[in-house]
């Protein structure tokens, strides 16, 4: 593993003190030893759903004095990060009445009385507002009614306290974007180091969890936007098979990848929000297959042997520097410790062929879906067209960081009836399904897929609509570089993560060996909101 300096040892060094005195402080609830005055209730620091909720049932803990604790954390540290976009006005009404069927002896599910957080581009039908961000859709009416995951999310008995800020139009508006940037949020801020880069377009939603703002949050993903954000903050974070989470009620972009899904500190807590937003949507067809592969409780899959005997296809054609190799053998090295057979695999497509596909399917999809979306909500801007010229007459305020070539590029496109784009998502699914991870898996006899989590691996992932899980590794110390084109890239410290993938419906799977790795390893640092990573000496 790659040496660290003493300024970037002591950083990692401050992130495990964090964890055990976290761990000291889950015994003892109220207790402040060991972190910083200025950080509000410490003992929420990684403090996990089965944690609150025996505290809970023990009476040393109400649901609304949880929702009082995390909105103060919100309120003292996210003038840092700046990951929620709003806040519930009703969510302490809702929490009394969460406390008081508790006290009546019903709970709900495991979430019951927990505070979450949610996209800012998932629908409520309550005093929130829902606009992907966009200044465009500030304003707009109330859905009618909520989200379908939100539906689920209320009768587990969670409590949605607030909306994360995301990458505007779920980073689906320019050809240069700013991750973790929208014109109705500003610039949402990586928790580890401020002025780096949070990822999207789940941004607020993974630096919220990881920030200890909210116990979990949901995220939403049409390719890397719930992967990159877990990775680069360093938290759990799943991408369902496309069909096991309802897309009605999120503002979309491509119906053939989008899905939301669980953003979490561990395997544990993202597999207990994952089985909560998963049912079958009379609105959206394809949640019925979904309903016939789904599990009712993804928790069972939890077991840290769960690596033993698994079958597992080693990724790493997409990583080519020598000292990050390097650095991840150590973490295969441990996945061959918990009992796992690892082979090494290749994709044979040639991915870079077939980029210009994926693109153009995702902007006949957005024109379409989007067009389709917009007149629902009742707004002003009822087309793709209008938002346009929106961004336009406020250009100022909405393309002050980048523009929306994409937009543009959507516009022109034609219908989905179109042999271009018919030809394109017929190209892109074999590749990434049975020339792809269909094709290496069966080569081999394979259970998953596992590798450092980096864009190509996941976007394989992503656009064959299979299922992806990235586990986190700490931080990684990158030294100073030279990019393709010969320019200077400086040294920084990033987030690291290892990513198990595979076949349709196999989260079971996948969550069994992201769990068992997760308690080898139990590599997640704590933040500490340093502004800028210590500098080599």
């Amino acid at each position: 593993m790659t040496e660290l300096n003493p300024n970037r040892r002591e950083f990692l060094r401050a992130g495990a003190a964090s964890l055990a005195a976290a761990a000291l402080l889950h015994n003892a609830w109220g207790e402040t030893t060991g972190f910083p005055e200025s950080e509000p209730f410490p003992e929420l620091v990684e403090i996990t759903i089965g944690e609150l909720q025996a505290q809970m049932k023990a009476g040393k803990v109400t649901s609304r004095r949880l929702v009082e604790m995390y909105l103060e954390r919100i309120n003292q540290i996210d003038t840092k990060t700046r990951s929620v976009l709003e806040l519930n006005p009703d969510a302490l009404s809702i929490a009394d009445q969460l406390d008081k069927e508790r006290r009546k002896g019903k709970v709900r599910s495991p979430l019951h009385g927990i505070p979450i957080l949610i996209k800012d581009n998932i629908e409520t039908a309550d005093k929130m507002m829902t606009t992907a961000g966009s200044l465009a859709l500030v304003g707009a009416p109330a859905p009618e009614q909520d989200a379908f995951i939100v539906q689920r999310l209320r009768k587990a008995g969670a409590v949605i306290i607030g909306k994360t800020n995301l990458s505007e139009w779920a980073n689906f508006r320019g050809n240069r974007s700013i991750s973790g940037w929208s014109g109705r949020g500003g610039q949402t801020n990586n928790p580890y180091f401020l002025d780096q880069n949070p990822c999207g377009s789940s941004s607020g939603s993974g630096v919220a969890v990881s920030a200890n703002l909210a116990v979990v949050a949901v995220g939403t993903e049409t390719n890397g936007s719930i992967i990159c954000p877990a990775v680069t903050n360093g938290v759990v974070g799943i991408k369902p098979t496309l069909g096991l989470v309802s897309r009605t009620g999120i503002i979309p972009i491509a119906h053939t990848q989008d899905t939301a899904g669980p953003m979490a500190r561990s395997v544990t807590d993202a597999a207990i929000l994952f089985g909560a937003l998963i049912g079958r949507d009379k609105n959206d067809s394809i949640t019925a297959e979904g309903e016939k592969k789904a599990a009712k409780d993804y928790t069972k899959f939890l077991d840290p042997e769960g690596l033993r005997g698994a079958r597992l296809g080693v990724v790493m054609q997409f990583t080519t520097r020598p000292e990050l190799k390097s650095y991840y053998q150590t973490y295969l090295d441990a996945l061959r410790d918990a009992g796992a057979t690892l082979i090494d695999i290749t994709f044979t497509p040639d991915y870079s062929k077939i980029a210009t596909d994926r693109t153009d399917v995702l902007l006949f999809e957005f024109k379409t879906d989007l067009n389709k979306y917009l007149p629902g909500r009742g707004a002003k801007y009822k087309t793709l067209e209008d938002l346009i010229k929106f961004n336009e007459e406020n250009k100022d305020k909405e393309l002050q960081k980048f523009g929306q070539e994409l937009f543009v590029q959507a516009q022109a496109k034609g219908e989905l009836s179109d042999k271009a784009y018919l030809d394109a998502l017929s190209r892109i699914k074999k590749a990434t399904r049975e020339d792809g991870i269909d094709a290496v898996m069966a080569k081999d006899n394979l259970d998953a897929l596992v590798g450092p989590t980096s864009g190509a691996a996941w976007s394989i992932a992503a656009v064959a609509g299979y299922p992806s899980i990235t586990v986190p590794l700490g931080l990684r110390d990158v030294p100073a570089s030279t990019n393709a084109q010969g320019a200077a890239v400086p040294a920084s410290i990033q987030a690291t993560g290892m990513l198990f993938f595979g076949a349709a419906w196999s989260e079971p799977k996948l969550i069994k060996y992201a769990y068992a790795f997760e308690q080898k390893t139990k590599a997640r640092v704590t933040p500490q909101f340093l502004p800028t990573f210590p500098k080599l000496q």
